[in-house]
């Protein structure tokens, strides 16, 4: 479960990055998404953060989980900073795709 709620954080740091016109420019060349689409993406990371914590919390109790969370948290943002700047800001959408369902699978089989 650790690395499903590592991909969602993920997903949910390019969906909160989505949600800025600095982002929305180096990750599609353009920037000015409409103000709708703006709130969207933050209701989504919003969500999908979430979701990680009560995965975190639901699979190793209140003592454990939110530390497990925070972790998950920095691992996804240090992956998500060194993505958007100096590697490959192109990849990060598609990866934010991809991964949360990878992490399903691994998840679904390790059970």
């Amino acid at each position: 479960m650790m690395l499903l709620a590592i991909t969602l954080t993920f997903s949910a740091f390019t969906a909160l990055s989505l949600a800025m016109d600095k982002h929305q420019l180096e990750l599609h060349g353009k920037a000015g998404a409409s103000p709708a689409r703006m709130r969207v993406w933050r209701w989504v990371g919003w969500t999908l953060l979430t979701v990680a914590f009560a995965l975190c919390v639901l699979d190793h109790g209140w003592a454990i989980g939110p530390v497990l969370w925070l972790g998950a948290l920095t691992i996804s943002g240090v992956l998500i900073a060194f993505g958007l700047y100096p590697y490959r800001p192109r990849w990060i959408a598609p990866l934010a795709w991809a991964l949360p369902v990878i992490g399903l699978a691994v998840a679904l089989v390790a059970r």
